[in-house]
């Protein structure tokens, strides 16, 4: 019986639906981890797939074209490794969240997934069935327990393989990113090492689907919780790494760890992946938005253009006579700064179209809300113009605060394919703007280096500019006090009274919370965006949009 067992860890990106892609990737894993001697080559959670599937997961053809897939792969691979890959497993009518061990040419074993995550974005139930507790298999004469995924995170199924004689502990997940996820995954994973006294690896899949951004940073743990390997965030890897039998039991001999960046880095990594990845996998290679001489809009460029490179960027100023100097002088400079395409089309010519044709129905009302989402609304038209004209996605540029409250017009600013600012609350809008301004990494930013984002735009008072002198904070609480209650309202899901405890007025509060629900209609139709928390507006928190009940 060998004391070495080397494990070839391939942190690679998905494409849902991309079967011949996915097992081109896994053929090309597999090969890697033969050149490196590997005694086990393995992919993340579902890679076959590409995670999550959701309800296409459901359909019968996609199951049996992505198995009869697996299968022929296994027949392929009768030399090297074994080779560990994510596909849905068919037993009878019922369907499983499966890990596929192949090696000699034939399907070894197949593991599955016990613990189906049914809360946050998951709704594995909807689409597999859970499966009774399984052993460890047995790879290259070691004794591997494979908790996939959740499995990991209840003592359970790690507990099982413990007393049923694994010697190491592997995980593949599908584990999508939000803020201050690393160390909770770690402290599961401790938990589950020391309760166990066996090593443990994690192998997490990066990439972005939809609103959901993966980001690996994948880890092995030695018994008592060391951490001996740790992957980089967001990045494509594939790494092997080593183990051996000792008189104190099996460790990971490997040391090779990298060092996390801050949350406000790994925030704007996941806004840029997830734009990227969204633009790839749906087939677009250019951008456009509106760019207002805003804060907002000047952080959606410069992701934009760190996401698919300036020359794919275009930035649209629509001025109307409320559109001050200093926001056409800053628009015009963040965009040049950055290197995007600039355009300039005011919308006074259709602004008196639309007002000389809703003369006669609007005769002796007041000018007021209504004219100023006319003006939103037109812009809106015009850039879904371009968009359909070149073939640019329309990105939009409203962050979480505004969100939260409806401060959005539909089907003006709110229009647009996809919004990397929607879980981003102002306040840290400003704080990344200032964080990118000093930071550049040419290695995942495509942009130009340097201050790309005025210090004006950033140090200003927020302004839609739809009318005479207008300001955000005319209409909302300054944004310090409105993330803090909406913070407390969303990711806290605090009441009223809780808020008031803390030491917000119940009147702002009160105000706040209804403006949260009757949003609701807005946030139903509104783009997908990147999730960086774990109440994003999408899946992370769903509320009726017809709603009458309020806090007391």
């Amino acid at each position: 019986m060998a004391d070495k067992f080397r494990l070839t860890l391939a942190q690679l990106n998905p494409v849902v639906g991309d079967l011949a892609g996915n097992i081109a990737q896994a053929r090309a894993a597999h090969a890697a981890g033969a050149r490196d001697n590997a005694d086990m080559v393995a992919l993340p959670e579902m890679f076959a797939t590409g995670y999550q599937t959701t309800d296409l997961g459901r359909k019968p053809a996609f199951v049996s074209d992505v198995i009869a897939r697996v299968e022929a792969l296994a027949a392929e691979l009768t030399d090297g490794p074994a080779l560990g890959i994510g596909a849905p497993y068919l037993e009878g009518t019922d369907l499983y969240n499966a890990y596929w061990i192949l090696d000699g040419g034939r399907v070894a074993a197949v593991v599955k997934k016990q613990m189906l995550p049914n809360d946050s974005v998951f709704d594995e139930h909807r689409v597999y069935t859970p499966a009774e507790p399984q052993g460890p298999v047995s790879i290259r004469g070691w004794r591997v327990g494979i908790p996939i995924c959740e499995d990991a995170w209840h003592v359970g199924p790690t507990e099982t393989l413990e007393e049923s004689g694994a010697e190491m502990l592997f995980v593949p997940n599908g584990s999508p990113y939000h803020r201050a996820k690393h160390e909770r995954r770690m402290s599961h994973m401790v938990s589950r090492v020391v309760e166990s006294g066996l090593p443990l690896v994690y192998l997490n899949m990066i990439g972005g689907q939809d609103d959901q951004i993966f980001d690996g940073t994948s880890f092995v743990l030695n018994p008592g919780g060391a951490l001996a390997v740790l992957m980089p965030a967001f990045d494509a890897c594939i790494q092997t790494v080593e183990f051996a039998r000792e008189a104190q039991g099996v460790r990971c001999t490997s040391d090779e760890k990298v060092t996390l960046p801050s949350d406000y880095a790994l925030d704007y990594r996941a806004m840029v992946e997830s734009v990227r990845d969204y633009f790839a996998k749906t087939g677009f290679k250019k951008a456009l938005l509106g760019m207002s001489g805003g804060v907002d809009s000047a952080l959606t460029a410069t992701i934009a253009a760190d996401a698919l490179g300036s020359e794919n960027v275009r930035c649209v100023m629509l001025p109307s006579e409320y559109t001050s100097p200093h926001s056409l002088e800053d628009a015009e400079a963040c965009a040049n700064a950055l290197g995007c395409h600039y355009d300039y089309v005011p919308i006074s010519g259709p602004r008196t179209a639309v007002t000389e044709t809703l003369a006669p129905l609007f005769a002796g009302t007041e000018p007021g809300l209504t004219e100023e989402n006319i003006q939103s609304r037109l812009r809106g038209v015009l850039l879904m113009a371009l968009s359909n004209k070149f073939g640019e996605m329309l990105l939009t540029t409203g962050n979480k605060s505004e969100v939260a409250v409806g401060y959005a017009t539909i089907y003006g600013d709110m229009s647009g394919g996809y919004n990397p600012l929607k879980d981003l609350y102002k306040m840290r809008v400003f704080e990344t703007c200032r964080w990118r301004n000093a930071n550049h990494d040419p290695a995942w930013m495509k942009g130009n280096a340097g201050e790309v984002i005025p210090v004006r735009i950033i140090d200003k008072p927020p302004s839609a500019e739809l009318r005479e002198d207008q300001k955000d904070e005319d209409s909302l609480p300054p944004y310090e006090v409105l993330d803090d209650i909406l913070e407390r309202l969303i990711e806290g899901e605090q009441s009223v009274a809780d808020c008031v405890a803390a030491g917000h007025e119940f009147e702002t509060v009160k105000r706040i919370e209804n403006l949260l629900y009757i949003a609701e209609y807005k946030r139903f139709q509104s783009a997908p965006g990147t999730r960086l928390t774990t109440r994003a507006f999408w899946l992370d928190r769903r509320y009726p949009i017809a709603n009458r009940w309020r806090s007391a």
